[in-house]
């Protein structure tokens, strides 16, 4: 355990005086915030339109069969302006899971005076219409609570909003036709789906289908798998990463052999289930080796050990090892070995 104050050599140089600087904080950004947050709902709404075009038509959400539609069908959107109120189911779930996810971060911040900036949004001509959103915290975190505090508050925060949604989403999908084309994109769904498919009254969709692979998800079901596989990854326990924060609260001299080990599970996980996973190693190799410095003492007790827990249940329920099917490192390698 390491020493808060360094020891004085006299008493007269311990009770010198210490000269202390007050640093306002930078103002906030406010146009920025708003740019992107408009952005990334445009990007969004185009994307949910899609998904609702399929979902309506008896297709698959990433169904890519129909030359008309494009994968970011910009022009096809904005050809009839209309098409945008079929992504408000989509793009008004998806964004209420990351905005939940972000101020839960953001209010903890508030709450123990740690400056942090309002949520970046990142829109993007992805599968989903963004790559998320993000804070920057711009000040010291003074205590091992605090640190726990802000960590974990994301992503009970994004994985409450996005449960409380697919308890009301997955009534709304529909099961496929038996003559069905599939999904140019199948996802793997993680352990609260199937929780939630056996607790939940879907007896229709339980009679005529065989499974969570047998079904049309509406689109905002697909919103709260974004929100799950959002969740998974930020409690990943290495670097700075949510999960990376809680582990550093609790035992921060094991945070670089957790953080080592995770990069060590990963890189299997990439090669048998979803070449992604290598992404993340890298980046977790990059920067996972270091973290902020906070006080070691006092350190996290009571019941934030139970909320580790938690924390540690909503990664399992919320990680699909294999969130895209067909995916893995070496299917990825024999497609481009066989030209296809």
């Amino acid at each position: 355990m390491s020493e808060i104050i360094p020891p004085a050599s006299s008493t007269a140089e311990y009770y010198r005086p210490i000269e202390i600087v007050y640093a306002p904080p930078p103002k906030q950004r406010y146009w920025l915030h708003i740019l992107l947050l408009l952005l990334t709902i445009g990007t969004t709404l185009v994307v949910g339109a899609r998904m609702q075009y399929n979902f309506q038509n008896n297709q698959p959400a990433f169904s890519l069969n129909d030359d008309e539609v494009p994968f970011f069908p910009l022009r096809w959107t904005l050809a009839q302006p209309s098409r945008l109120l079929l992504g408000v189911p989509f793009a008004s779930t998806l964004m209420l899971i990351l905005l939940a996810h972000e101020m839960g971060h953001y209010l903890c911040c508030k709450y123990y005076g740690v400056y942090a900036t309002l949520p970046f949004f990142i829109p993007a001509p992805t599968l989903i219409g963004t790559l998320g959103a993000f804070i920057r915290i711009r000040s010291p975190i003074r205590s091992r609570t605090a640190l726990f505090d802000i960590g974990i508050a994301g992503p009970i925060a994004g994985f409450v909003v996005a449960v409380t949604v697919l308890i009301f989403a997955l009534p709304l999908s529909r099961v496929m036709t038996p003559s069905a084309a599939a999904s140019d994109i199948q996802l793997g769904y993680p352990l609260i789906f199937s929780v939630m498919w056996h607790i939940l009254p879907l007896a229709a969709l339980k009679a005529n289908s065989s499974g969570l692979h047998g079904i049309y998800f509406h689109p905002t079901a697909i919103a709260a798998w974004v929100g799950m596989f959002a969740t998974a990854l930020n409690l990943l326990p290495g670097g700075q990463l949510d999960g990376g924060h809680i582990v550093f609260s609790i035992a921060p001299r094991a945070h670089k052999t957790v953080s080592r080990l995770t990069i060590l599970a990963l890189i299997p996980m990439a090669i048998y289930f979803w070449a992604g996973w290598l992404i993340w190693a890298i980046l977790l190799r990059i920067s996972g080796m270091r973290h902020p410095m906070v006080a070691e003492w006092p350190g996290v007790t009571g019941g934030r050990r139970w909320l580790a827990a938690f924390a540690l249940a909503m990664l399992i329920l919320t990680l699909a090892p294999s969130p895209f099917a067909h995916s893995s490192l070496m299917e990825v390698i024999h497609e481009l070995r066989s030209g296809q």
